[in-house]
């Protein structure tokens, strides 16, 4: 079900050309409730975008405290619009620790190489997917994703590669006039230039969340924990968020 908000009208900034159309000037993001996402959405606010909010419940660990954070966002964005879709799918497959009980969420390694247990297999497709059916029955002209650099080391679905050959398919399967953009625009990004990026942009931080294991507080020292710390640590900024440890990570960049 969709929750109405307040819509309102943003003006495109001196650094984005105008856009050509009222389809243009809206765009569809992918709103986890994460620091990411977050970042993503205003960055879309800033480009003069009316933002359709979409969060997606799959199963989760901490999916409760997510939508929460999401819901908490597209308020302060003041979203034309908010959509929560709740799918079971994605946990019935399972083979990730986020979504399987069975499986342990990992302590950080921010030095490995290795895809780790948390990845959720073709999750970005999915939601992706999702995206574009609500932007196209929008008239949005884009779909924002919060996906960085730091992500494709371990998530095949985060490399830019992905987003070119998705937008092919955007492009093949929608209606003929339909024109949707998949804007990842810090798919180049460090975390820490993310965080950078925020709090010139001045987001909420505090209304965010990143952790894999825990409602209450931030564990710490998860993948997500830890290179959210190690990110606001090299900008020198204390993540206004709880956590229950609070390492140093930021020789480890």
């Amino acid at each position: 079900m969709t929750d109405d908000t307040t819509s309102t009208d943003q003006s495109a900034t001196d650094e984005q050309p105008p856009t050509a159309s009222a389809t243009d000037e809206r765009a569809v993001v992918l709103l986890s409730g994460g620091m990411d996402s977050a970042t993503a959405a205003y960055l879309a606010r800033e480009r003069g975008y009316e933002i359709y909010a979409l969060h997606t419940s799959y199963g989760q660990r901490t999916e409760d405290r997510e939508l929460e954070c999401a819901r908490r966002l597209a308020d302060e964005l003041d979203a034309a619009d908010f959509l929560r879709i709740e799918t079971g799918h994605l946990s019935a497959i399972g083979a990730s620790s986020l979504t399987d009980d069975e499986l342990a969420v990992a302590d950080a390694d921010v030095d490995s190489d290795e895809i780790p247990n948390s990845y959720v297999p073709f999750r970005n497709a999915n939601l992706l997917a999702m995206a574009v059916s609500y932007a196209e029955a929008n008239d949005c002209g884009a779909v924002f994703i919060g996906a960085h650099s730091e992500d494709f080391s371990g998530y095949p679905d985060c490399r830019p590669a992905f987003f070119e050959a998705f937008e092919r398919v955007v492009d093949v399967g929608t209606k003929p006039e339909t024109e949707i953009a998949i804007e990842a625009p810090f798919v180049e990004f460090s975390k820490t230039e993310i965080a950078e990026r925020g709090v010139d942009l001045e987001v909420p931080y505090e209304h965010t969340w990143s952790c894999y294991r825990d409602d209450e507080p931030a564990c710490g020292t998860c993948d997500a924990c830890a290179f959210r710390l190690q990110a606001f640590q090299n900008i020198g900024v204390r993540d206004p968020i709880e956590y229950a440890e609070r390492p140093s990570y930021a020789d480890a960049e």
